[in-house]
């Protein structure tokens, strides 16, 4: 079964119930879900829309952008999510490597690459806007027509809207009631057919992108269901689409927080919404336990993800909702889930590196002790790349029986002699002391030896003396930082806020 046909046989079961509720307060039902996703499925076929097309895809998180994007997956398009503030070089090279038919954008990010004024302004804030509306593609745009919208560009509304004024006119000629669920449900295109490109790692001279199928979306989902009980009556406040499809698949309730929602926010929103499940970034959950010491206690599932969680962090999770299991996910653009574990085990783990659990797909260690993986959620593969059989993650590891413990990144290494130090191997452990929230360890190369001066940063009261009297207790001797600097944060990039090692460097040097 497809992604799409597993999201539209659940709407169909529960038409009144409620699916979505946006950052505004705006409700989505599931009935109305289904019908605004074949809407769009007939709307882009009828338009054109060809499988196989590649649609770029530059619409925030909404309820919007989630019919858009399943309509067109719906119609056997690709959703080629673009990130439009990449700066116009690089959106230009991922461009070029896309090859997208059509492109798909709010209206306002239309009229800011079109007109002057707007582009000056986004242009003194940092953001680098392409001329997306001057790209020879089919354009879809959403929100209400502004000036520097294509001329010929679809609207989404429009779309819905003549979808649904055909079907009713077919629906009276036939003496019934009937709207856009009604009419050429056949959604079910090859499961194994791309439905998705994300773009990660790269270049503006080789960018490289993510594909994902059906398939391996929807074996994602029941992956992340079998470890994460989800159902009706449930739930889910994020804004993480991988979250959400399970979400809607189970005929549970995704709460989307506003875009931007400030910490105080987004707490709000966890109890007035009454969620049950949430997920975060874990930098992201610190800053909001600043302002909300203690979560709902509607909550059973606190989930943690796209970057290692420090043990302070689980630590205070565990603290403001004593009533709920916190997770930690360990998983990758290109195949998630791939484990999950609980924050008292990582806290319980004695040993050295990062503790994530039982693995949920096939593993297998390289003698160098890379991990690499396999599993029907595994991506198709890198676009214009032969198929993936194999994931070489970048990451070492060791087992311990049949749980996978992360000694580090292979691109993190420091020469230090002939010691390797994974920074990742020691990190997890140095947070655990009191005082430090947070821990990182850097090398500044030394331009006459070419060895490497091992520094760690960290966050919180810690002092470097007392550090020095521990770290030997702690870490292996050729580990030892040569310096320690305590910093006021770690700094951090990209939307998932990942630790920043580049700038941190520069922060130490």
């Amino acid at each position: 079964m497809t992604l799409i046909r597993r999201l539209l046989d659940q709407a169909a079961r529960t038409p009144s119930e409620v699916a979505l509720i946006a950052g505004d307060g705006t409700e989505l039902t599931y009935g109305d879900l289904r019908r605004k996703v074949l809407a769009v499925r007939n709307g882009l076929r009828a338009h054109g829309l060809q499988t196989g097309d590649g649609v770029l895809f530059s619409v925030r998180p909404s309820p919007d952008s989630l019919v858009l994007a399943l309509g067109v997956v719906a119609a056997g398009g690709v959703v080629v999510f673009a990130d439009p503030g990449a700066g116009p070089e690089m959106f230009a090279a991922r461009l070029r490597l896309a090859s997208p038919r059509w492109s798909a954008a709010e209206s306002v990010l239309y009229a800011a690459s079109r007109l002057r004024p707007v582009r000056a302004l986004a242009r003194r804030r940092g953001l680098l806007l392409p001329h997306l509306a001057d790209l020879p593609l089919r354009h879809i745009y959403t929100g209400r027509r502004l000036p520097g919208v294509p001329a010929a560009a679809l609207s989404l509304n429009a779309l819905l809207a003549t979808s649904s004024a055909g079907s009713s006119a077919d629906a009276s000629s036939a003496g019934a009631s009937a709207d856009a669920s009604d009419v050429d449900v056949e959604v079910d295109v090859d499961p194994d057919a791309p439905a998705a490109v994300i773009f990660t790692s790269g270049t503006t001279q080789h960018p490289r992108a993510v594909v994902h199928t059906q398939a391996s979306l929807v074996a994602a989902l029941d992956l992340f269901r079998e470890r994460i009980p989800l159902g009706p009556g449930d739930v889910v406040h994020t804004d993480q689409l991988m979250l959400g499809i399970p979400t809607l698949a189970s005929g549970a309730r995704w709460s989307m927080p506003p875009l931007f929602a400030s910490p105080t926010r987004f707490a709000l929103h966890l109890r007035e919404r009454r969620a049950t499940h949430t997920f975060c970034v874990p930098v992201h959950l610190s800053e909001i336990l600043d302002v909300e010491p203690s979560l709902p206690k509607t909550l059973r599932y606190v989930l943690l993800g796209a970057a290692p969680a420090p043990a302070g962090v689980l630590r205070r999770a565990m603290e403001a909702a004593p009533h709920a299991e916190v997770l930690s996910v360990y998983a990758m653009t290109e195949i998630l889930p791939v484990a999950i574990a609980s924050a008292s085990e990582k806290l319980a783990h004695a040993g050295q590196g990062d503790y994530l659990g039982v693995p949920l797909v096939r593993t297998r260690v390289a003698p160098d002790g890379e991990l690499c993986l396999s599993g029907p959620n595994l991506c198709r593969g890198y676009l214009g790349e032969p198929p993936l059989q194999e994931l070489p993650t970048g990451d070492l590891v060791r087992m311990e029986g049949d749980r996978l413990v992360l000694m580090g990144r292979k691109k993190d290494m420091l020469i230090r002699g002939k010691f390797n130090l994974y920074p990742g191997l020691y990190e997890p452990a140095i947070s655990t002391l009191d005082g430090v929230d947070e821990a990182a360890i850097v090398g500044v190369p030394d331009p006459e030896t070419g060895d490497e001066e091992v520094v760690l940063a960290i966050t919180g009261t810690a002092s470097p003396e007392s550090l020095r009297r521990r770290l030997p207790q702690l870490i292996d001797h050729d580990a030892l930082p040569d310096r320690i600097v305590v910093l006021p944060s770690l700094p951090r990039s990209g939307r998932t806020r990942k630790l920043d090692r580049t700038l941190l460097k520069e922060a130490v040097q």
